[in-house]
């Protein structure tokens, strides 16, 4: 798999969505690939921190608590 492919298959991967043998094409291109790994890690630092500043359920204190240490977490991992 080359990071072109990876690229195009992230959303579903994240996702969960792909059958089994693009999960260990993509899994074996990641363990590789350092640049695509920042790319997943990156996504997923997105991801989480868009629901994280969307999401009603917390009162807002909390809710920008969160988003700190989340944030301080991807930025812990190279992402965000």
């Amino acid at each position: 798999m080359t990071c072109e492919e990876l690229v195009r298959q992230l959303s579903d991967y994240i996702d969960g969505a792909l059958e089994r043998p693009l999960v260990v094409a993509v899994e074996a291109h990641l363990a590789g690939c350092h640049r695509c790994h920042l790319v997943l890690d990156t996504t997923q630092c997105t991801i989480l921190l868009a629901r994280a500043a969307h999401s009603t359920a917390l009162a807002e204190d909390r809710r920008r608590l969160l988003l700190e240490k989340l944030e301080a977490a991807c930025r812990a991992r190279g992402g965000c």
